[in-house]
């Protein structure tokens, strides 16, 4: 059998797998800490793309009612149907208009929103801003909503500033023949579907730099923005380059194309000289053609959402491939590498022997963890190491023969794992930066206080040798 049309066959697996037992094992909801109402959902929307060789036929775009009355009996059925055994699992990303004064402006995410007091619950707000954003129905036949993933409690400035509560839900588009997407031009400026495969393979792993200032929770601008600029430089984080397999662009805004052609724009370009080759040369301040066509990054809050469900499926290397945000100085860099080493060897022992496999989350277990989280550390850190759960409550029975424990406490071995999936009621990546940040606070005065110290050396030096030389 071709190469080729056994990876997605073998992917299309792994994933069914996956979705059920998600289905069968929501994540808790967690509560808003004290003195903080927002929460704010987002829609982890997979489809299936059709091979070639296997397309479907167009009278059975979708299933029937009765196959999706039971949530798994209608996964099963999904997945047994040849066009989808054969297909490519694909995700659903936007990319948000470009607004001032907003910190999520431009910025590579799922479709999703701040839940409006006339939401029924977490999920009618990503479903109800899917609508809004992509204009995809995610309550009809043609979609299943198959389960949530671990909600995190999104902060700013370092981990200090509490900012809303994020819910992600996972729904999967049965059908292969989906209307066109209508974006909003005021939220979304282009939504790309990009192949599982993209956000699984290595090679596609990269870094993502960003202003400081754009990490507080007020963006700084003038002076105080260009101090921290000098003496920060920038923040790297990881990130993955995405390629999309289909991409659609809102041509009513300015992101697209001008609206209002410039006549400078209008006049065709010069004849170039049979002798000179220089009207053929790029120059800098040539104004370039829309869409500005620059890299998708999926970095930052929306890859940790992922993170817990990547890691999932085969290679099961989301969480070596992920890295801890740093600085690009290189003292400053330095200095956080040293002072977070322990850390981070700590974490990844915690990450591999406290993992909990499907945990049990009846009424008694969700008043346990929401009284943990009011005593927590902070007034709204979650504590997420069980301490007070018994142990009868906190775990199941299950074969974990053979499964290394990874991200999030999911099997992260290269054999493919067996039983039910073994995760923790936080997001990982949530749990690996839990303190992260107050280390980094402590980096970054100690770079600068060695900077100062430097500084006043290289002074006194220059200061003493100016002295020697005029006595001499």
């Amino acid at each position: 059998m071709d190469q080729r049309d056994e990876l997605p066959r073998s992917l299309i697996e792994y994933l069914r797998d996956v979705l059920l037992q998600l289905s069968q094992a929501p994540y808790p909801e967690i509560p808003n800490p004290p003195n903080l109402n927002k929460r704010a959902s987002v829609a982890v929307i997979l489809r299936i793309k059709p091979n070639s060789l296997h397309w479907p036929d167009p009278n059975a775009s979708s299933l029937n009612h009765t196959a999706k009355d039971t949530q798994g009996d209608g996964l099963r059925t999904f997945f047994e149907q040849e066009w989808v055994r054969h297909g490519d699992p694909e995700l659903l990303f936007i990319k948000r208009a470009a607004r001032k004064n907003d910190r999520w402006t431009s910025h590579v995410a799922l479709p999703g929103g701040k839940r409006d007091p006339e939401d029924a619950d977490d999920k009618a707000a990503a479903v109800r801003e899917t609508l809004e954003e992509v204009g995809i129905t995610l309550n009809e036949e043609s979609c299943l909503e198959v389960g949530n993933l671990p909600q995190r409690l999104v902060t700013t400035s370092w981990g200090k500033v509490p900012l809303m509560i994020l819910c992600p839900y996972i729904f999967l588009i049965t059908t292969h023949n989906l209307p066109p997407l209508q974006l909003q031009p005021t939220e979304t400026a282009s939504a790309h579907w990009v192949p599982l495969r993209v956000l699984l393979a290595p090679n596609q792993r990269t870094f993502e730099t960003q202003d400081v200032s754009s990490r507080l929770a007020h963006q700084e601008v003038g002076l105080k923005r260009w101090f921290l600029q000098a003496m920060l430089g920038q923040m790297v984080f990881a990130a993955v380059r995405l390629v999309p397999s289909e991409s659609i662009y809102c041509t009513s805004i300015e992101e697209f194309f001008p609206l209002k052609l410039d006549s400078t724009l209008s006049k065709p370009p010069a004849t170039p000289s049979p002798i000179s080759f220089s009207a053929l040369r790029f120059k800098p301040g040539n104004k370039q053609s829309y869409p500005q066509l620059k890299p998708l990054l999926l970095w930052g809050l929306t890859l940790g959402v992922l993170a817990d469900f990547l890691e999932l499926l085969p290679p099961y290397n989301a969480l070596k491939l992920w890295t801890y945000p740093t600085f690009t100085p290189w003292d400053v860099r330095f200095v956080v590498w040293a002072l977070s080493y322990r850390f981070k060897k700590r974490k990844e022992r915690e990450l591999s022997a406290q993992s909990t496999p499907d945990m049990m989350w009846g009424d008694e277990q969700n008043e346990v963890e929401r009284e943990m989280f009011y005593r927590a550390e902070d007034g709204f850190k979650i504590n997420p190491h069980h301490k007070d759960i018994p142990q009868s409550d906190q775990y199941k029975t299950v074969d974990t023969a053979g499964a290394e424990v990874g991200i999030s406490g999911l099997p992260s071995g290269q054999s493919r794992p067996t039983g039910l999936v073994q995760r923790r009621n936080t997001g990982a990546v949530s749990l690996m930066l839990e303190g992260y940040y107050d280390i980094v606070r402590k980096a970054v005065a100690v770079a600068l206080l060695g900077r100062c110290c430097g500084v006043t050396a290289l002074l006194y030096f220059l200061w003493r040798k100016r002295k020697f030389f005029a006595r001499s």
